[in-house]
């Protein structure tokens, strides 16, 4: 045993292409542009554009005396943002560098969340329209913000349907559904 370190050497080398250009701290992105091309991913761009027109259109009235406005606009920006979050998150891929987390979960949730008070939002909103109003057009955007309102409730429903198809796994049976990390 004395003699085990004697005869041991060590060499070190460089790995090839080592000598190149410094790798970037930053990971790759790549956009997913399949994501922007499936069902899910359609349904958040309509969801984004619509929730941007219904907080647009009420933000661009006197809304202000009229406090069931402050609530439509607070699921409207609110849903807006965190859908602009997971929509970049998606078509990043950020998804998967983040695998400790069950997205497909936090997405029924987020939908389902979204669709609930995206219900109480349009109803606040078609009943608070009313026809006489102090600055000309506020009754045109209000009541345009109602039907945007009642379509992006739609679109997180139907959101909310495909993402706990796409929890539970309906179409495909335990073999194909095996997820290879």
């Amino acid at each position: 045993m004395a003699e085990f370190p004697a005869k041991v050497r060590t060499q070190t080398s460089t790995p090839a292409g080592a000598h190149g250009p410094a790798r970037s701290a930053l990971p790759h992105l790549a956009l997913d542009l399949g994501f922007l091309r499936s069902f899910l991913g359609l349904l958040m761009l309509v969801e984004l554009v619509l929730g941007l027109l219904v907080w647009a259109l009420i933000a661009s009235t006197y809304y202000q005396p009229i406090p069931a406005y402050g609530w439509v606009m607070f699921v409207a920006i609110f849903f807006w943002l965190v859908t602009v979050i997971l929509f970049v998150m998606y078509l990043l891929q950020l998804q998967m560098k983040l695998y400790m987390i069950p997205w497909s979960v936090v997405l029924v949730i987020f939908n389902a969340a979204a669709t609930v008070l995206y219900v109480t939002a349009f109803i606040t909103c078609s009943a608070a329209v009313q026809s006489q109003s102090w600055l000309p057009g506020d009754y045109d955007k209000r009541a345009a913000a109602s039907f945007f309102a009642c379509v992006v409730m739609i679109a997180y429903g139907a959101s909310t349907f495909f993402s706990f198809q796409a929890w539970k796994g309906f179409g495909s049976n335990a073999a194909t559904s095996q997820v290879t990390v």
